[in-house]
């Protein structure tokens, strides 16, 4: 079976290639909502959610950064200690702070509208260039804002009505998460040029494992480990297939068809979350949701469209 797969996927052409694997890694970042939302309904909280999701990641960012070292462009810049501190620096923000802020945020809002919230990125990126190298904002990047967070606030709107202040303080986290990751690519675009894409995602990702192992350890008493089953196997899916297997993913998309098709492609994210979030977690959907989502899906296209980064 997997030979007769190998040879199909062989066939393709590596435009086709990059679009599937796109579109895979796109699907599976949008399953982390389900697993951790499907994990709170076993009474675990967030810090032991992440922990474990870390925990099980970690074997495989450790060989993702072995691997990367091995190859010629990472021997021919071996690192030093600015160079550690920044990776530091950067896992903290990027993968520890964003992952930990989304997943408190998760507590208390849908799947849908944390994924839409995630998705105004792009815009934070805009603004945060705006505030920080006085980058000039064009009509049209301020035109994909405005219909992006009108998305937003459509769907946030419509939970608030039906769910209260708790969808206030899990949005603010969320928005928070979103506006740590938008720094986060900000201060990592020259490291990636210098150390390799690879490379720094999975030292990153090691350093946002130690800090969530820490936190447990810090927060938590040693008997909080004891987590049902349905728990270790929901954070060994989250680790995998909603991990690393996206990053993978995402990597080999990029080099077959561009970091700006595979953002693109990568819009398809909301629509899957909000569509496994009806499905598998029973969220309602309506036609404020829909209608939040294809204003945020238009903003986000526009915003693209003018070359910049999207999360998914």
């Amino acid at each position: 079976m997997f030979d007769a797969l190998g040879m199909r996927l062989g066939r393709l052409s590596p435009h086709t290639l990059g679009i599937l694997l796109a579109l895979s890694g796109a699907i599976a970042f949008s399953g982390k909502a389900i697993i951790v939302k499907l994990s709170y309904r076993y009474g675990v909280d967030a810090v032991t959610v992440i922990m474990y999701r870390m925990l099980f990641a970690l074997p495989f960012f450790i060989a993702m950064t072995w691997w990367a070292s091995q190859q010629p462009h990472a021997r021919a810049h071996p690192l030093d200690r600015r160079d550690l501190l920044a990776i530091a620096g950067l896992g903290f923000l990027g993968y520890y702070l964003a992952s930990f802020l989304d997943f408190l945020g998760l507590q208390t809002i849908t799947a849908s509208l944390e994924r839409l919230i995630l998705y105004l990125n792009p815009t934070l990126v805009m603004l945060l260039s705006a505030l920080l190298y006085q980058h000039r904002i064009l009509a049209r990047r301020a035109w994909a804002m405005a219909i992006s967070y009108a998305g937003v606030m459509v769907v946030f709107g419509h939970e608030v009505s039906f769910s209260g202040n708790g969808v206030v303080v899990g949005s603010a986290f969320v928005f928070a998460s979103a506006l740590s990751y938008a720094l986060y690519l900000m201060f990592s675009g020259q490291m990636v040029k210098r150390i390799g894409a690879l490379r720094l995602v999975g030292m990153a990702s090691i350093v946002a494992c130690v800090c969530c192992l820490l936190q447990f350890v810090i927060l938590r008493p040693w008997s909080a480990v004891w987590v049902q089953p349905q728990v270790l196997t929901l954070a060994l899916m989250n680790a995998t297939v909603c991990t690393v297997a996206p990053v993978v993913c995402i990597m080999m998309a990029i080099e077959r068809i561009g970091a700006a098709l595979t953002s693109q492609v990568g819009m398809v994210g909301p629509i899957s979350t909000l569509t496994l979030g009806v499905w598998v977690l029973g969220e309602p959907v309506n036609g404020w949701i829909g209608m939040g989502t294809l204003l945020v899906l238009a903003g986000v296209y526009m915003a693209s469209q003018s070359g910049e980064k999207t999360w998914t």
